[in-house]
């Protein structure tokens, strides 16, 4: 009996307990199990100036002026916003994670003495500052102080990479100034060809070495990689001999346009595994880049060009013409309805099945190349269609019309306002042969 009622008292206790464990964890946190403040009432967007002197030795100063933050220690260049951005947001919200000496006296032991990092900010009229020494032994924190009070406490270990940054870190990193939306032209130059493409509309159209559809995304592709692929590393500032980085000759120029307004780009050759140099034509300065930004703009013509043949999708066509053996058929999608008739050679209703098969032929059929008349030795056949198909849609306000035919055993298909033809699949052209016989 004695053991049972020991073993109920305890089942009590642990009852209690756990109630009180429950209860505790409901309760909402209070002031007091709050972290405090290292810079209390320090608003991150009023803060006007920033120093940070880094591990390295570095010393930065950057100031806002208007929204912006410019350089102005060492040199005057603009500033990187969204470092800076995330140096005042840290030290708005900067919090002691626990207090390890009250009265130090002895900072060296604690990496303050003197500090590895300093960042000193004006707030509100008045330069504060923010030490960093060393971190803990176990690396989670970093022991930290501020000039006017004689403690040391510790802040979170990972804010040190905010903190400390170099004054290549806090300048501004952009290799060419462009405004995006507003390019509507671009000329890559390379050893081999020369390229140059126009916006017509919200469209990209290649210019030369030929005149045909751009592909969109290739094209603003490159313009967002100039846009924000940023600087490695700054090289030489005022460079003298270009040729000691193959920017006398380079291997890739790039050009993009606004109107009367231009930038461009140069490439040199290469600065070490995964960078080349790399220079802003308006500026002195060699600086580095990702080489991939130089494999981005050695690409083929072919990569810039659009290969689908048709732009058309079976969901916003509305009519389609198809000429084949000296007889046209014309089909239309009736209107609100998702049903087809047949309007020519005869009017009748059409199998809607077998119309949106041939469309979802003619919109899967694409260029697999695009080769030169030197290239087609046998000519084409397109002098003599095997079928030739046209489509409108968008509500009747766009048209294409595409030409197919077989020369051996390749085939080709050549859009009306194309200059040159298109390899595709003989598979492809089946397919849309296929389609039409379904429809007789």
């Amino acid at each position: 009996m004695k053991g049972i009622r020991s073993f109920l008292v305890l089942l009590a206790v642990l009852a209690a307990l756990t109630g009180y464990l429950y209860y505790d964890s409901k309760r909402e946190p209070t002031d007091e199990n709050k972290n405090e403040k290292v810079f209390a009432g320090i608003a991150s967007d009023k803060i006007e100036r920033v120093t940070v002197k880094s591990a390295s030795g570095d010393q930065t100063t950057v100031e806002k002026q208007g929204a912006e933050w410019q350089m102005t220690q060492p040199a005057a260049v603009a500033a990187d916003g969204a470092e800076l951005s995330g140096i005042t947001s840290n030290l708005a919200s900067l919090e002691v994670q626990r207090v390890v000496d009250e009265q130090a006296t002895d900072l060296k032991q604690y990496g303050l003495d003197p500090a590895r990092i300093e960042v000193t900010f004006k707030f509100g009229g008045k330069d504060q500052k923010l030490l960093l020494g060393q971190k803990t032994p176990t690396g989670s924190d970093v022991y930290a102080k501020v000039p006017d009070k004689p403690r040391v406490f510790l802040v979170a270990s990972y804010l040190e990479s905010t903190f400390n940054k170099s004054t290549f870190d806090l300048r501004d990193k952009t290799i060419l100034k462009i405004d995006r939306e507003k390019v509507d032209r671009v000329e890559i130059e390379t050893a081999d060809r020369t390229l140059k493409i126009a916006k017509q509309g919200t469209d990209w159209r290649l210019t030369s070495p030929v005149d045909a559809r751009a592909d969109f995304g290739a094209v603003e592709g490159i313009v967002g990689r100039l846009n924000t692929t940023p600087m490695k590393a700054i090289t030489a500032a005022e460079a003298t001999d270009l040729k000691e980085y193959g920017l006398d000759k380079p291997a890739a120029t790039v050009r993009v346009m606004s109107g009367s307004a231009q930038a461009g780009l140069a490439i040199g050759k290469s600065a070490g595994e995964g960078v080349v140099y790399a220079k802003d034509l308006s500026r002195p300065m060699v600086f580095t880049v990702e080489s991939a930004l130089f494999d981005e703009l050695k690409k083929p013509t072919d990569d810039f060009r659009v290969k689908d043949l048709f732009d058309a999708r079976s969901f916003n066509t509305t009519r389609v013409e198809v000429a084949r053996g000296g007889q046209t058929m014309v089909f239309e999608k009736e209107t609100g309805k998702d049903t087809w008739k047949q309007v020519a050679p005869s009017a009748k209703a059409a199998d809607t099945a077998k119309v949106e098969a041939l469309l979802k032929a003619l919109s899967s059929a694409r260029a697999t190349s695009f080769p030169d008349k030197d290239q087609i030795k046998g000519g084409t056949g397109l002098e003599a269609p095997e079928v030739t198909i046209g489509v409108a849609f968008e509500d009747g306000k766009k048209h294409e019309k595409v030409a197919f035919a077989r020369k051996g055993t390749e085939a080709y298909a050549l859009r009306d306002g194309d200059a040159a033809a298109a390899k595709i699949d003989t598979t492809a052209l089946d397919e849309i042969i296929k389609a039409i016989d379904a429809l007789k």
